[in-house]
């Protein structure tokens, strides 16, 4: 299956564009597209070392906080857009 993945701020920087469109196996969950893009992109710093994500990072599942429906475990199907936002602070 195909994905969308988008990346705001310095992630956008450091994958060195916006969107990729990458293939994952069917059955493919948000923390296994994540641990892969960790292990491509060490500098992204997604996951504590107890492999938990980190704390203020925001990823959304066509617009919906994987936070609000399985976390990590959240299932990503084929034309999914998976958003990867990092930390943000300011005032």
């Amino acid at each position: 299956m195909e994905i969308e993945l988008r990346f705001f701020a310095n992630f956008r920087a450091t994958v060195g564009q916006k969107i990729l469109h990458r293939e994952f196996d069917d059955g493919a969950r948000a923390g296994d597209v994540l641990r892969e893009l960790s292990d491509e992109y060490p500098e992204m710093d997604l996951f504590e070392s107890e492999g938990t994500l980190r704390q203020y990072l925001t990823i959304l599942r066509n617009g919906q906080d994987i936070e609000h429906l399985d976390g990590l475990e959240t299932t990503v199907e084929d034309g999914d857009e998976l958003s990867v936002f990092p930390p943000v602070a300011g005032g």
